[in-house]
């Protein structure tokens, strides 16, 4: 075993069973997650939790996964963040879906600082995870990159794609969220006119899933549309912001996105009807699958749950 230190900043929906695959794997892992409470139960496992993420500047490695940009900067180079001790790790390889701008940015403070940085941005939730089919993009300078992969592996066994140097991976994860969000919208349109034309939503899905159209994505957000359990996977804030990130990719590269568009736009109406409701959370704070409700509701539908067992995809 690898006696490399993991220093891992982020135990949410994602961080959490990440680090739950390394410590198994045998890792020494040491976690800050900003509500420690939220991250106690890993000690069951063997980590270790810090105060502070200057407490992790000791580590070899120290990955973060956290949902913006600032709130990488932060961890990083804010208070108490972990470039600002006497100690620095050798290498940050952070795992969370940001500009491409601000990516670079980190990378100028960490090299002048004799760091190296890896993006390695992951395809998937947490169940994904815990099946261990979760996969990994990644990019940066190639000796880093090499050094860190078999960690990456651990928890993303599906896959570790290199794709070059600098920023790469963030622009192939921006396109990743992208078709994520047309794809959703555009599988909740056809589902609910199959629907609202009698066929039942499992049977639809179904067929979809066993055909050439079928995904691991589809498969697993099948139960969902199904049964109308917006267990939070990802909420509808944050699939915008990607969205956004794309589209103005696509600007600046002289790229039409005309489907994204149009996808962002259907996005922000569930958005907006959130914002208008008495308690915007209730919606805000639930996976973005619950888009379908919204678009039913458009359809002149009222969905209910057909309480079927629908398989994931994701069984062993």
């Amino acid at each position: 075993m690898s006696k490399t230190t993991i220093g891992w900043i982020g135990a949410g929906r994602m961080g959490y069973p990440m680090i739950e695959r390394l410590l198994k794997a045998g890792h020494d892992v040491t976690v800050w997650n900003r509500t420690r409470a939220k991250a106690e139960s890993l000690t069951q496992h063997g980590a270790k939790l810090v105060d502070k993420p200057v407490e992790l500047a000791g580590c070899d490695v120290v990955f973060a996964i956290v949902s913006t940009g600032k709130d990488v900067e932060q961890v990083l180079f804010g208070k108490d963040g972990v470039l600002t001790g006497s100690k620095k790790p050798k290498t940050v390889v952070d795992c969370s879906s940001i500009a491409v701008e601000e990516s670079a940015e980190i990378r100028k403070k960490l090299t002048e600082k004799g760091v190296g940085f890896v993006a390695s941005p992951v395809s998937g939730n947490g169940k994904v995870i815990k099946a261990g089919k979760l996969s990994a993009v990644i990019s940066g300078p190639e000796a880093d990159c090499k050094t860190v992969t078999p960690l990456i592996e651990v928890f993303a066994p599906r896959g570790v794609s290199y794709v070059g140097d600098g920023e790469l991976a963030r622009i192939c994860k921006i396109a990743h969220n992208v078709m994520l969000g047309v794809v959703i919208e555009n599988l909740i349109e056809i589902t609910l006119l199959a629907n609202k034309m009698g066929v039942p939503r499992h049977a639809f899905l179904a067929f979809m899933n066993n055909g050439v159209m079928g995904s691991m994505f589809t498969a697993y957000k099948s139960p969902a549309l199904v049964n109308l359990d917006w267990t939070t996977t990802f909420t509808p804030e944050l699939l915008r912001k990607d969205l956004d990130l794309g589209l103005e990719l696509g600007r600046e590269w002289d790229v039409p996105m005309p489907v994204t568009a149009a996808t962002r736009e259907v996005l922000q109406g569930h958005i907006g009807k959130a914002l208008a409701s008495k308690n915007p959370r209730e919606i805000l704070d639930k996976d973005f699958a619950m888009m379908a409700e919204t678009m039913a509701e458009l359809s002149g539908m009222a969905l209910k749950s057909e309480n079927k067992n629908v398989p994931t995809g994701l069984e062993s």
